[in-house]
């Protein structure tokens, strides 16, 4: 299990009830396993984030991305972020929510086949 600070336990809930439509198009695909048996988790708390979906057989994160990580602050802090899931040894994936409303099976694919490796390296 990957550390977490307790109060974002309350905050990821509200999230999971209130997913934006790329979230929701794309936990469609995810759940339930229909990658390779993997187990997803969304709006998964890791240290001090709310990572939108998580596989933690694979070590991977899923993000998507609005309109506020394309701005100078939002890549600022997406790249804080990223750097410190990767020293968990976690991989971070991330599709604009445009990308995965338009080219869904494109974004599962590339899911499929990171994980995949993910899966097949020690």
């Amino acid at each position: 299990m990957q550390p977490y600070n307790k109060y974002l336990k309350l905050p990821s809930r509200a999230l999971r009830n209130n997913m934006t439509d790329a979230e929701h198009w794309l936990w469609q695909r995810l759940r339930r396993k229909q990658i390779l048996g993997l187990q997803f988790y969304r709006q998964k708390p890791i240290l001090n984030f709310i990572v939108d979906f998580y596989c933690s057989t694979a070590k991977l994160v899923v993000e998507c991305d609005g309109g506020q990580h394309y701005t100078e602050d939002g890549r600022s802090a997406d790249q804080i972020r990223d750097q410190a899931l990767s020293e968990l040894g976690l991989v971070v994936l991330r599709f604009s929510n445009r990308q995965i409303l338009t080219e869904t099976d494109a974004v599962v694919e590339q899911i499929y086949w990171i994980a995949k490796h993910r899966l097949e390296s020690p």
